[in-house]
């Protein structure tokens, strides 16, 4: 009886095998198929796939970061120079430029395209994200980009807890761990300084609010927005509506340009209508989003969304 048992045993174990090899040497003709080798990513649709008002508006030429190689033209200068009224010449920003890559990586770390599918958890601050739960899916992304004071102490049952890009400008900079990229997203020359001096002797110059005179980050993993991809953003993506892109609409283009599959998390009005931030309790009612196209950003995510090119996730 018992012979026979295992007799059985066996069988069914084999049988199993024969069909787990069977499925694998089908998903390995699925994979190595001519079919499946035109595709330019590795998922199972791309982002620039079948979609003509996407594909008008993601400018690959566009370089995301500035390196030791780039040169920034004229006119994108001019168009930056506007933002904040910056008074110094492209010959000052550009011996600026030139000392930054003494102190940080001559080259941006972006990670190049490989066989597997990239994915990214671009993360807003939104109240919209209190009660979410979407704290487990979006750490199970490959990269997670926040920004400004974003934080995730005390809050990662929504906002996740696992961080490998943080966008800031030297106002709303926090210290971050030794694996997170920093990534500055500059207005003036100033901030660029401020970058250099935040790693070494200290920044004690004025702005038009505080800023932290050093900051805690990892110098080899900084990154910085190139220009000329502030004013794509502006001028391709929201038509030229309002004064600059806000820095969470940013992230997002930028996270349309690194990555294979994007969702979007925690952007736009909490379920009131106020633009508030998850982490702190509103005072101001009447609270909008300032100098950036709010509203107008929002709608392109949304469009984005019905496309089925990013996922949102809006939030409860």
């Amino acid at each position: 009886m018992v012979s026979k048992v295992k007799v059985f045993i066996l069988l069914l174990c084999v049988g199993v095998f024969v069909v787990l090899r069977e499925r694998v040497a089908e998903v390995s003709l699925e994979n190595f198929s001519p079919f499946h080798d035109t595709s330019p990513c590795a998922c199972g649709k791309c982002l620039s796939e079948d979609d003509v008002w996407f594909t008008q508006r993601l400018n690959k030429s566009v370089e995301p970061f500035l390196s030791a190689k780039y040169s920034l033209s004229e006119a994108a200068f001019r168009w930056w120079k506007g933002l904040q009224a910056e008074k110094r010449n492209s010959t000052s920003y550009n011996a600026t430029v030139d000392n930054l890559f003494k102190t940080f990586p001559p080259t941006p770390d972006v990670e190049a395209s490989s066989d597997r599918c990239r994915t990214c958890a671009v993360v807003g601050n939104s109240g919209n994200l209190n009660g979410s739960h979407y704290g487990p899916l979006i750490d199970f992304h490959d990269v997670i980009i926040r920004m400004n004071s974003g934080r995730t102490k005390g809050y990662e049952a929504d906002v996740g807890k696992r961080t490998t890009h943080h966008v800031m400008y030297p106002e709303s900079a926090v210290d971050l761990d030794n694996t997170t990229h920093l990534v500055l997203v500059p207005f003036k020359i100033q901030d660029l300084e401020w970058l250099i001096k935040a790693f070494t002797t200290g920044f004690y110059a004025t702005s038009y609010m505080p800023v932290k005179s050093h900051i805690k980050a990892n110098k080899d993993l900084v990154m910085v927005v190139n220009p000329a991809f502030m004013r794509y953003v502006h001028d391709t993506w929201l038509e030229k509506k309002g004064r600059y892109p806000s820095t969470g609409f940013m992230a997002l283009v930028l996270a349309l340009h690194i990555c294979d599959e994007v969702s979007v998390f925690g952007y736009g009005a909490d379920r009131n209508g106020n633009w508030s931030h998850y982490w702190e309790k509103l005072k101001n009612l009447k609270l909008k989003t300032g100098l950036h196209p709010g509203s107008h950003e929002y709608e392109i995510i949304k469009q984005l969304a019905e496309k089925e090119t990013v996922m949102f996730y809006p939030g409860w």
